[in-house]
Protein backbone atom coordinates (compact mmCIF):
# COMPACT_ATOMS: atom_id res chain seq x y z
CA UNK A 1 0.00 0.00 0.00
CA UNK A 2 1.24 3.06 -0.84
CA UNK A 3 1.88 5.54 1.88
CA UNK A 4 3.09 9.32 1.17
CA UNK A 5 4.29 9.40 4.44
CA UNK A 6 7.19 6.87 3.55
CA UNK A 7 9.92 7.47 1.50
CA UNK A 8 10.26 5.05 -1.15
CA UNK A 9 14.34 4.21 -2.43
CA UNK A 10 15.65 2.35 -5.31
CA UNK A 11 17.78 -0.58 -3.80
CA UNK A 12 20.86 0.18 -5.73
CA UNK A 13 20.96 0.90 -9.44
CA UNK A 14 17.96 -1.54 -10.14
CA UNK A 15 14.31 -1.00 -10.21
CA UNK A 16 12.77 -2.25 -7.22
CA UNK A 17 11.81 0.36 -4.61
CA UNK A 18 11.20 -0.07 -1.13
CA UNK A 19 10.27 1.61 1.93
CA UNK A 20 12.86 3.05 3.84
CA UNK A 21 11.88 0.99 6.87
CA UNK A 22 11.10 -2.46 6.08
CA UNK A 23 9.89 -5.33 8.41
CA UNK A 24 11.85 -8.29 9.34
CA UNK A 25 11.07 -11.40 11.19
CA UNK A 26 14.79 -12.76 12.83
CA UNK A 27 13.86 -13.78 16.45
CA UNK A 28 10.45 -12.35 16.55
CA UNK A 29 7.59 -13.80 14.55
CA UNK A 30 7.27 -17.29 14.64
CA UNK A 31 10.02 -17.40 17.75
CA UNK A 32 8.71 -14.76 20.57
CA UNK A 33 5.53 -14.10 18.80
CA UNK A 34 3.78 -17.46 17.61
CA UNK A 35 0.28 -16.18 17.78
CA UNK A 36 -1.11 -15.83 14.51
CA UNK A 37 -3.37 -12.95 15.20
CA UNK A 38 -0.90 -10.85 17.00
CA UNK A 39 1.43 -11.42 13.43
CA UNK A 40 -1.56 -10.81 11.00
CA UNK A 41 -2.67 -7.29 13.19
CA UNK A 42 1.45 -6.14 13.30
CA UNK A 43 1.93 -6.88 9.47
CA UNK A 44 -1.61 -4.88 8.75
CA UNK A 45 -0.24 -2.24 10.17
CA UNK A 46 2.95 -2.03 8.65
CA UNK A 47 1.31 -2.06 5.41
CA UNK A 48 -1.16 0.58 6.26
CA UNK A 49 2.01 2.24 7.15
CA UNK A 50 3.49 2.28 3.85
CA UNK A 51 5.97 -0.33 4.57
CA UNK A 52 6.14 -2.76 1.21
CA UNK A 53 9.40 -5.12 2.26
CA UNK A 54 9.02 -7.97 4.37
CA UNK A 55 12.30 -9.65 5.30
CA UNK A 56 12.07 -13.77 6.46
CA UNK A 57 14.92 -16.20 6.31
CA UNK A 58 14.39 -19.84 6.31
CA UNK A 59 16.61 -20.22 9.85
CA UNK A 60 14.21 -17.95 11.57
CA UNK A 61 12.89 -20.15 13.59
CA UNK A 62 13.44 -22.85 11.27
CA UNK A 63 10.62 -21.98 9.03
CA UNK A 64 8.28 -20.91 11.47
CA UNK A 65 8.80 -17.40 10.68
CA UNK A 66 8.31 -18.20 6.82
CA UNK A 67 5.03 -19.98 7.69
CA UNK A 68 3.68 -17.22 10.05
CA UNK A 69 4.25 -14.40 7.74
CA UNK A 70 3.54 -15.86 4.85
CA UNK A 71 -0.26 -16.74 6.31
CA UNK A 72 -0.50 -13.04 7.01
CA UNK A 73 1.24 -11.48 4.01
CA UNK A 74 -1.98 -13.30 1.61
CA UNK A 75 -3.81 -10.49 3.07
CA UNK A 76 -2.24 -8.22 0.43
CA UNK A 77 -2.20 -7.70 -3.00
CA UNK A 78 1.36 -10.21 -3.65
CA UNK A 79 2.32 -7.08 -6.78
CA UNK A 80 2.27 -4.76 -3.78
CA UNK A 81 4.79 -6.89 -1.59
CA UNK A 82 8.75 -7.01 -1.61
CA UNK A 83 9.11 -10.52 0.01
CA UNK A 84 12.80 -11.63 0.62
CA UNK A 85 13.95 -14.86 2.29
CA UNK A 86 17.73 -16.26 2.67
CA UNK A 87 20.00 -19.73 2.51
CA UNK A 88 22.75 -21.13 4.08
CA UNK A 89 22.72 -21.93 7.70
CA UNK A 90 22.06 -25.80 8.34
CA UNK A 91 18.21 -26.59 8.66
CA UNK A 92 18.90 -29.96 9.83
CA UNK A 93 21.61 -32.85 10.61
CA UNK A 94 21.70 -33.94 6.64
CA UNK A 95 24.85 -33.30 5.74
CA UNK A 96 24.04 -31.40 2.44
CA UNK A 97 20.87 -29.09 4.30
CA UNK A 98 23.56 -26.41 4.83
CA UNK A 99 25.66 -23.78 2.53
CA UNK A 100 25.37 -22.45 -0.87
CA UNK A 101 25.85 -25.63 -3.05
CA UNK A 102 23.33 -25.89 -5.72
CA UNK A 103 22.06 -28.70 -4.55
CA UNK A 104 21.31 -26.65 -1.56
CA UNK A 105 19.60 -23.92 -2.77
CA UNK A 106 17.54 -25.50 -5.45
CA UNK A 107 15.90 -27.60 -2.30
CA UNK A 108 15.96 -24.96 -0.15
CA UNK A 109 14.14 -21.99 -2.78
CA UNK A 110 11.45 -24.68 -3.03
CA UNK A 111 11.12 -25.50 0.31
CA UNK A 112 11.05 -21.54 1.47
CA UNK A 113 8.70 -20.80 -1.99
CA UNK A 114 6.34 -23.32 0.11
CA UNK A 115 6.25 -22.17 3.35
CA UNK A 116 5.93 -18.57 2.72
CA UNK A 117 2.88 -19.44 0.24
CA UNK A 118 3.89 -17.39 -2.83
CA UNK A 119 5.33 -18.67 -6.41
CA UNK A 120 8.11 -16.40 -6.41
CA UNK A 121 10.61 -14.72 -3.78
CA UNK A 122 11.41 -10.69 -5.26
CA UNK A 123 15.22 -10.78 -3.32
CA UNK A 124 16.71 -14.50 -2.29
CA UNK A 125 20.01 -13.59 -0.09
CA UNK A 126 22.86 -16.03 0.58
CA UNK A 127 22.82 -15.65 4.28
CA UNK A 128 26.90 -15.91 4.63
CA UNK A 129 29.67 -16.35 2.61
CA UNK A 130 30.52 -20.18 2.01
CA UNK A 131 34.04 -21.28 2.08
CA UNK A 132 33.35 -24.61 0.85
CA UNK A 133 31.77 -24.07 -2.09
CA UNK A 134 32.98 -22.17 -5.08
CA UNK A 135 30.94 -19.11 -5.58
CA UNK A 136 30.84 -19.58 -9.48
CA UNK A 137 28.72 -22.63 -8.49
CA UNK A 138 26.54 -20.08 -6.23
CA UNK A 139 25.96 -17.73 -8.86
CA UNK A 140 25.29 -20.17 -11.66
CA UNK A 141 22.54 -21.36 -9.47
CA UNK A 142 21.07 -17.35 -8.45
CA UNK A 143 21.05 -16.96 -11.92
CA UNK A 144 18.86 -20.36 -12.84
CA UNK A 145 16.58 -19.01 -10.60
CA UNK A 146 15.90 -15.92 -11.65
CA UNK A 147 15.81 -17.82 -15.40
CA UNK A 148 12.89 -19.93 -13.81
CA UNK A 149 10.96 -17.26 -12.58
CA UNK A 150 11.40 -18.35 -8.56
CA UNK A 151 13.53 -15.33 -7.39
CA UNK A 152 13.45 -11.88 -8.90
CA UNK A 153 16.89 -10.43 -7.79
CA UNK A 154 19.51 -11.97 -5.87
CA UNK A 155 21.76 -11.17 -2.91
CA UNK A 156 24.68 -11.11 0.06
CA UNK A 157 24.03 -10.96 3.43
CA UNK A 158 27.31 -10.59 5.70
CA UNK A 159 29.38 -10.60 3.07
CA UNK A 160 33.00 -9.10 3.45
CA UNK A 161 33.87 -6.17 0.15
CA UNK A 162 36.57 -8.80 -1.17
CA UNK A 163 34.17 -11.71 -1.07
CA UNK A 164 30.96 -9.36 -3.43
CA UNK A 165 33.96 -8.19 -5.42
CA UNK A 166 34.47 -11.88 -6.37
CA UNK A 167 31.01 -12.75 -7.23
CA UNK A 168 31.01 -9.61 -9.08
CA UNK A 169 33.74 -10.41 -11.20
CA UNK A 170 32.40 -13.79 -12.08
CA UNK A 171 28.97 -12.27 -13.21
CA UNK A 172 30.87 -10.09 -15.30
CA UNK A 173 32.93 -12.66 -17.01
CA UNK A 174 30.07 -15.28 -17.20
CA UNK A 175 27.09 -12.92 -18.22
CA UNK A 176 25.30 -13.86 -14.74
CA UNK A 177 23.02 -11.78 -13.00
CA UNK A 178 24.67 -9.83 -10.91
CA UNK A 179 23.84 -9.61 -6.51
CA UNK A 180 21.69 -5.98 -6.40
CA UNK A 181 21.77 -5.94 -2.79
CA UNK A 182 23.70 -6.57 0.29
CA UNK A 183 22.38 -6.67 3.91
CA UNK A 184 24.85 -5.99 6.20
CA UNK A 185 24.39 -5.45 10.22
CA UNK A 186 24.70 -1.42 10.78
CA UNK A 187 24.08 0.56 13.47
CA UNK A 188 25.40 3.23 16.08
CA UNK A 189 27.20 0.75 17.94
CA UNK A 190 28.65 -1.37 14.85
CA UNK A 191 29.92 0.81 12.37
CA UNK A 192 33.87 0.18 11.47
CA UNK A 193 32.86 -3.00 8.87
CA UNK A 194 30.14 -1.08 7.38
CA UNK A 195 31.56 1.99 6.64
CA UNK A 196 35.03 1.53 5.43
CA UNK A 197 34.63 -2.42 3.84
CA UNK A 198 30.96 -3.16 2.73
CA UNK A 199 29.23 0.45 2.10
CA UNK A 200 32.54 1.51 -0.70
CA UNK A 201 32.09 -1.57 -2.30
CA UNK A 202 28.15 -1.77 -2.48
CA UNK A 203 28.18 1.39 -3.98
CA UNK A 204 30.98 1.05 -6.25
CA UNK A 205 29.02 -1.81 -8.29
CA UNK A 206 25.47 0.03 -7.81
CA UNK A 207 24.00 -2.44 -4.87
CA UNK A 208 21.53 -1.55 -2.45
CA UNK A 209 21.71 -2.10 1.49
CA UNK A 210 19.42 -2.97 3.61
CA UNK A 211 20.56 -3.39 7.31
CA UNK A 212 20.16 -5.49 10.34
CA UNK A 213 19.86 -4.75 13.63
CA UNK A 214 19.49 -0.68 13.50
CA UNK A 215 18.93 -0.64 17.44
CA UNK A 216 21.80 -2.97 18.25
CA UNK A 217 19.45 -5.71 19.61
CA UNK A 218 17.53 -2.55 21.92
CA UNK A 219 20.91 -1.54 23.44
CA UNK A 220 20.40 1.72 21.55
CA UNK A 221 16.86 2.38 22.81
CA UNK A 222 17.70 3.08 26.59
CA UNK A 223 15.97 -0.15 27.70
CA UNK A 224 19.34 -1.51 29.55
CA UNK A 225 20.28 1.70 31.63
CA UNK A 226 18.91 0.22 34.59
CA UNK A 227 20.74 -3.24 33.64
CA UNK A 228 19.52 -6.48 31.75
CA UNK A 229 16.64 -7.82 33.03
CA UNK A 230 14.52 -9.13 29.44
CA UNK A 231 14.53 -8.18 25.60
CA UNK A 232 16.95 -10.39 23.45
CA UNK A 233 20.41 -9.47 25.18
CA UNK A 234 18.53 -11.40 27.99
CA UNK A 235 17.56 -14.78 26.06
CA UNK A 236 20.95 -14.31 23.60
CA UNK A 237 24.43 -14.03 25.43
CA UNK A 238 26.02 -13.44 22.14
CA UNK A 239 24.08 -10.49 21.41
CA UNK A 240 24.73 -9.42 25.33
CA UNK A 241 28.32 -10.03 25.08
CA UNK A 242 28.54 -7.63 21.95
CA UNK A 243 26.25 -4.96 23.57
CA UNK A 244 26.26 -4.59 26.72
CA UNK A 245 29.33 -2.74 28.02
CA UNK A 246 30.20 0.04 30.03
CA UNK A 247 31.30 2.14 27.42
CA UNK A 248 28.50 1.61 25.26
CA UNK A 249 26.00 1.88 28.03
CA UNK A 250 27.74 5.49 28.14
CA UNK A 251 27.50 5.91 24.86
CA UNK A 252 23.46 5.44 24.76
CA UNK A 253 22.69 7.80 27.64
CA UNK A 254 24.61 10.28 25.62
CA UNK A 255 22.19 9.89 22.77
CA UNK A 256 19.82 10.60 25.13
CA UNK A 257 20.63 14.30 25.24
CA UNK A 258 20.57 14.79 21.70
CA UNK A 259 16.85 12.61 21.34
CA UNK A 260 15.68 15.03 24.26
CA UNK A 261 16.55 18.19 21.94
CA UNK A 262 15.17 17.12 19.08
CA UNK A 263 12.05 15.44 21.19
CA UNK A 264 11.72 12.03 20.10
CA UNK A 265 12.92 8.87 21.37
CA UNK A 266 16.67 7.35 21.39
CA UNK A 267 14.89 4.15 19.57
CA UNK A 268 13.81 6.99 16.57
CA UNK A 269 16.76 9.09 16.63
CA UNK A 270 18.84 5.95 16.11
CA UNK A 271 16.46 4.26 13.31
CA UNK A 272 16.80 8.10 11.52
CA UNK A 273 20.16 8.02 12.12
CA UNK A 274 20.40 4.88 10.09
CA UNK A 275 18.21 5.40 7.64
CA UNK A 276 20.28 8.76 6.75
CA UNK A 277 23.50 7.40 5.73
CA UNK A 278 24.63 7.37 2.08
CA UNK A 279 23.51 4.05 0.12
CA UNK A 280 21.31 2.79 2.43
CA UNK A 281 17.87 1.57 0.79
CA UNK A 282 15.87 0.26 3.97
CA UNK A 283 16.53 -0.42 7.51
CA UNK A 284 14.80 -4.00 8.68
CA UNK A 285 12.78 -2.85 12.06
CA UNK A 286 11.62 -5.66 14.41
CA UNK A 287 8.55 -5.61 16.42
CA UNK A 288 6.76 -8.04 18.49
CA UNK A 289 3.85 -5.50 19.08
CA UNK A 290 1.89 -2.87 17.25
CA UNK A 291 2.98 -0.31 19.81
CA UNK A 292 6.37 -0.95 19.25
CA UNK A 293 6.08 -0.92 15.61
CA UNK A 294 4.46 2.43 15.89
CA UNK A 295 7.41 3.84 18.34
CA UNK A 296 9.97 2.63 15.41
CA UNK A 297 8.10 4.38 12.92
CA UNK A 298 8.03 7.94 14.59
CA UNK A 299 11.42 7.98 13.20
CA UNK A 300 9.60 8.84 10.18
CA UNK A 301 9.01 12.67 11.47
CA UNK A 302 12.99 12.68 12.77
CA UNK A 303 15.35 14.99 10.36
CA UNK A 304 19.11 14.35 10.74
CA UNK A 305 20.94 17.40 9.82
CA UNK A 306 24.57 17.06 8.86
CA UNK A 307 25.33 18.87 12.51
CA UNK A 308 23.11 16.59 14.36
CA UNK A 309 25.30 13.42 12.11
CA UNK A 310 28.19 14.98 12.87
CA UNK A 311 27.26 14.99 16.89
CA UNK A 312 26.17 11.53 16.98
CA UNK A 313 29.24 10.42 14.92
CA UNK A 314 31.27 11.73 17.85
CA UNK A 315 29.68 9.79 20.49
CA UNK A 316 30.08 6.77 18.36
CA UNK A 317 33.07 7.11 16.74
CA UNK A 318 35.62 4.67 16.49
Amino acid sequence: MFNPNMPYRSVGRCGLKIGAYSLGGWTTFGGTVKDFTSVRSILRVAFEAGINFFDIADIYAKGESERIMGGALKDFPRHELVISSKVFWPMSEDINDKGLSRKHILESVNKSLQRIGTDYLDIYFCHRYDPETPVEETVRIMDDLIHHGKILYWGTSEWTAEQIQEAMDICEKGGYYKPQVEQPQYNLLVRDKFETNVQPKAQQHGMGLVTWSPLASGMLTGKYDKGVTDGRLSRIDWLKDTFYTEKNSQRVWELKKIADQLECSRTQLALAWTAAQNGVSSVILGATSIEQLQENLGALKVEITPEIDKEIKKIFAY
